[in-house]
């Protein structure tokens, strides 16, 4: 088999060649990695050039890859940076997406493809609605959202109207070592270890702590990637998810407990979001029905690699 991974620099991409490689040893596995970028890929990835708003370059890339699967990881994935740039965020994960889809038609290739989009397409759902299956609105309420929802509706308009292969991915918050600092866990993990290691006083910022969100482990994340690969229907979504809630403050109350510094922990009006949501669980029935996949990694095991992870980094 040969697989293409775009975003394969990226927080999930290794994760995900890793767990390919482990899956399937006699897999050939190719890494779409920006012109000019020095960024390696991970080890016993092939690397190939391609940049997502050149169709061009990417009908090039699929044409020396030629590739039976495509994980679609690439994407604009801040929520906050999204509001700083929201024509940047709609460029890479919209045009790039559909870019993506044209040079597959260009060229007459049809490999399967699984396009990962994003809970945050949700928005706001009302507590009586979740946890949310697949079937729910899409009403998203951040520019990033919107772009993950647009990129979502035109993989079902491409396997619709042009019979293109795809599967959409709709994974929930996940997090694990090697997670950038700016996404929420990871901001606390790197803080305690600073904290821990006297590069800054003892003292934490957060921002909203009583957001709930359905947390998931990269690893199992990735597992599910490479399930939906195997066995996800064409043409159908699917939620990749814990199917529970815990709230920011829990979160935070776990990593606390992981070290022995007594730490302060303060509001940071910056960390706010002024479009949040409040709660966030979802349903993966439909995902586990169709694959047999589960969650299986503790989220007290997550954060503890986390900041373990932190440690060694700083």
């Amino acid at each position: 088999m040969r697989v293409l991974i775009t975003g394969i620099t990226g927080f999930v991409g290794p994760y995900l060649a890793a767990h390919v490689a482990a899956a399937a040893p006699e897999a050939e596995v190719f890494g779409l990695v920006m012109p000019g970028d020095p960024t390696p890929p991970p080890p016993g990835t092939q690397r190939i050039e391609g940049d997502l708003t050149d169709r061009q370059s990417l009908e090039t890339a699929l044409g020396e890859a030629s590739p039976e699967v495509i994980f679609h990881l690439a994407a604009a994935s801040s929520v906050a940076t999204s509001w700083e740039q929201p024509d940047q965020t709609f460029e890479i994960n919209v045009v790039g997406t559909i870019n993506l889809f044209q040079a597959q038609q260009n060229i007459n290739m049809r490999p399967k493809t699984i396009v990962v989009s994003s809970a945050e397409i949700y928005g706001r759902v009302e507590g009586d609605e979740q946890p949310i299956r697949e079937d729910a609105p899409l009403q998203p309420v951040s520019p990033y959202g919107g772009s993950k929802a647009a990129q979502d509706l035109a993989a079902y308009q491409y396997f619709e109207h042009c019979d293109l292969p795809t599967v959409r991915l709709r994974p929930f918050h996940h997090t694990g070592p090697r997670r950038p600092p700016q996404f929420v866990a990871s901001s606390f993990a790197q803080q305690i270890a600073s904290i821990e290691k006297g590069l800054i006083e003892s003292r934490l910022s957060v921002g909203n702590l009583d957001a709930i969100r359905d947390i998931t482990d990269v690893r199992d994340v990735v597992r599910g990637y490479w399930l939906a690969a195997l066995h996800g229907e064409p043409g159908k979504a699917y939620n990749i998810c814990s199917g529970r809630g815990v709230s920011i403050r829990r979160l935070l109350e776990v990593l606390l407990d992981l070290s022995s510094e007594e730490v302060e922990v303060e509001v940071d009006p910056d960390r706010l979001r002024a479009a949040d949501i409040p709660f966030l669980v979802g349903d993966h029935e439909r995902f586990s029905e169709a694959t047999g996949w589960r969650p299986e990694i503790p989220l007290e095991k997550t954060l503890a690699d986390l900041l373990n992870w932190w440690r060694d980094t700083i």
